[in-house]
């Protein structure tokens, strides 16, 4: 756009320029400008036009999801969202995709309704704002909620008639679900325990804050080639899984006499840059081997996705990750692409001179626990697979209130924290829990028990992937002690919305065909060995096409076999699955079905 306006003619004319494409849309008339325009793109949508264009120029073909964005931005019809619920409709699928921006998803025909996913900067939100929520998934929606593995939660069962007034309740809240879907970027994860825990090196807090604002306030940051995930770790007591993340930022302690170029890096604590993460695609984020400032840390991030905005595919969904430029381009020609995007080098640092990270302890998102504030604890709330009911959401606000300092923290276990729990209010507080069904204790096997909706709420699931945790646990429980701490993941589909690929256990629902008539049921395949942070590691596929009814038994022969084929007591199961071929694997767990 010309020098010779105003900043403020400037947004006049692109506010004007983008009420025109909308009225188009409406009339079923082509964009001006923008792919196979004849302006040049302008506005907030520039960068996503002009891609769009290259592809098209490259000779490739825009998806339809492409498409649906040139035709009619979904920030531009939010007045036709609201019409079309007024009638009881729900959305063809070019409107299933335009309504994921506003953080609902048609469910159908698993549930004819939409889910409603959130956004919770570091899973942290306080009790008013929770009971709030808690109000809103009884009057719009089924009566409870989840849970979920981005530290977030989904309200489910809303009618068509009912989607505005959420949408408008959780603003009245202070809480979004503003690109809680489609091709945004999804809801930022942050360490649990920030700014409570005795082991952090830094509190993740105001960064995972600072980028959900950014992001809210950019528009020209929605709409990518595809769904888009950041993470920041402090290193604390809790994995944050970050390396299953885009973007993972990992707190590291820099050492003295560190040196970049010749010339000195100051010690002390840094971020640490990994790229790539996707589970479900086979592949977990990579050392980049930068260092960030942890000021610097929203800056690092607006370059890294206009760089993915700029040259991520826009012609094939399947393709469309970032993982997919750095399997192209290699790291080095993306981090270069980023340093002309930020005008300045980036910091490489040798591992030689980070000090080794603190250990993980894989049960602190359950019981009581000591935090780094003198008589003060926080409680880790055991939920069965991350399913809470509104009379609990509301005793847990209550607790968080009473007991605790007023936060309640969710975690990608599944779960939830209640903090600032002083020494002489626990007892309180766990009897409160009790009261509403809920503890926090639970089993060794429970605790690392993850599962996404599956088929009774999402139409991609191919099991019942809740139910059949809960029916694992229960099979397991009475049988096997476990005395390490194992993660089961049960996913629905290729998604791999609870990352069945890092699990020590991981099932991936399939439809297991029976008979000879091309008739299935419900089941899985089964992967074992996966692992995060210094685990890192994709799961092997160890059994294939098993009914879901069987999947109990199954997992309990592979836990038999762990236990009695250890190479030492305290070998852990990961160790125990990667020491061994698959085809031996197989015999063991035969050998101990049998011996069952």
């Amino acid at each position: 756009m010309s020098d010779d306006f105003t900043p403020d003619q400037k947004r006049y004319l692109e506010g004007f320029t983008s009420g025109m494409q909308s009225a188009r849309a409406a009339r079923g008339l082509a964009p001006l400008g923008g792919a196979g325009g004849g302006t040049p793109p302008a506005g907030p949508d520039r960068e996503h036009l002009e891609a769009q264009e290259r592809a098209v120029a490259a000779g490739g073909k825009l998806v339809p999801q492409e498409k649906w964005k040139q035709a009619e931005h979904p920030f531009d019809a939010y007045a036709r969202f609201k019409a079309q619920a007024a009638t009881g409709a729900f959305p063809k699928p070019e409107d299933d995709f335009r309504w994921r921006y506003h953080g609902l998803f048609y469910v159908a025909p698993a549930q004819n309704s939409y889910m409603c996913r959130l956004r919770i900067p570091n899973g942290i939100l306080n009790a008013w704002q929770f009971e709030g929520v808690a109000d809103l998934a009884e009057r719009c929606g089924g009566g409870y909620s989840h849970v979920t593995t981005r530290a977030n939660l989904q309200i489910r069962e809303i009618s068509a008639e009912n989607a505005p007034s959420l949408l408008e309740g959780l603003a009245d809240l202070g809480l979004t679900a503003k690109g809680s879907g489609a091709d945004n970027i999804r809801n930022v994860t942050g360490s649990a325990t920030a700014g409570i825990d005795p082991l952090e090196l830094l509190d993740t807090r105001p960064h995972a804050r600072a980028w959900h604002h950014h992001i809210l306030n950019d528009r020209s940051l929605y709409g990518l080639p595809r769904k888009f995930n950041v993470a920041f770790d402090g290193a604390g007591s809790i994995a944050t899984l970050e390396d299953t993340n885009d973007i993972g930022f990992q707190a590291i302690d820099v050492l003295e006499g560190a040196s970049c170029d010749g010339q000195p890096v100051e010690p002390g604590i840094w971020y640490r840059l990994a790229l790539g993460g996707i589970t479900g695609h086979k592949d977990l984020a990579r050392d980049t081997g930068v260092i960030v400032a942890p000021s610097d840390a929203i800056a690092v991030a607006d370059a890294i996705v206009r760089v993915f905005i700029a040259h991520g595919d826009r012609t094939d969904r399947n393709k469309a990750r970032l993982k997919y430029v750095l399997d192209a381009w290699g790291f080095e020609r993306f981090l270069a692409a980023v340093e002309e995007k930020l005008g300045r080098r980036l910091l490489r640092l040798d591992g030689a001179f980070v000090a080794p990270r603190p250990v993980y302890d894989r049960l602190a998102h359950i019981g009581v626990h000591a935090q780094a504030q003198a008589g003060l604890n926080w409680i880790g709330v055991a939920l069965p697979v991350g399913k809470l009911t509104v009379p609990q959401m509301r005793v847990i606000a209550a607790i968080a209130r009473q007991c605790g300092d007023g936060d309640i923290r969710l975690t990608v276990w599944q779960n939830l924290l209640i903090s600032g729990v002083p020494d002489a209010k626990i007892e309180d507080a766990l009897a409160n829990l009790q009261a509403a069904g809920l503890s926090a204790e639970t089993s060794i096997l429970r605790a690392g028990l993850i599962a996404c909706t599956g088929a009774t709420g999402c139409k991609f699931a191919g099991a019942h992937t809740k139910e059949d945790a809960l029916a694992i646990a229960a099979h397991c429980e009475p049988r096997i002690a476990l005395d390490q701490a194992v993660n089961i993941h049960l996913t629905g589909c290729h998604n791999s919305c609870a990352q069945h690929y890092i699990g020590d256990i991981g099932l991936i629902g399939q439809k297991v065909p029976v008979g000879d008539e091309g008739d299935t049921v419900p089941g899985y395949n089964i992967l074992v060995g996966g692992g995060y942070g210094v685990e890192g590691g994709i799961g092997r596929e160890l059994l294939t096409h098993v009914k879901a009814e069987e999947a109990p038994a199954l997992v309990e022969a592979i836990l038999r076999s762990w236990q009695s084929h250890r190479a030492a007591p305290d070998e852990s199961f990961v160790a125990f699955a990667r020491r061994h071929e698959i085809a031996a694997l197989r015999a063991l767990v035969t050998e101990a079905g049998e011996a069952a």
